[in-house]
């Protein structure tokens, strides 16, 4: 984990994102975190460009999918 390497507590993580403890712990033992939250975490945590690169364009992979996605 990102936060564990970096040797930031959660409570830091929290002071820094602006995301309650509470949600940094739930969202670090069961997954479950808003999606505002999450991208807090993720700036806070300098990881930001790699936020970008979920929503970049992503190239067919096959006429097929091309086909399909003209309908």
């Amino acid at each position: 984990m990102i936060r564990r390497r970096r040797k930031i507590s959660q409570k830091r993580l929290s002071e820094l994102s602006g995301v309650s403890l509470g949600s940094v712990k739930r969202f670090e033992r069961s997954g479950e975190i808003s999606l505002l939250s999450l991208i807090k975490i993720t700036f806070a945590l300098g990881l930001n460009k790699e936020l970008e690169h979920l929503f970049e364009e992503v190239p067919p992979l096959s006429m097929e999918e091309i086909i399909r996605g003209q309908d």
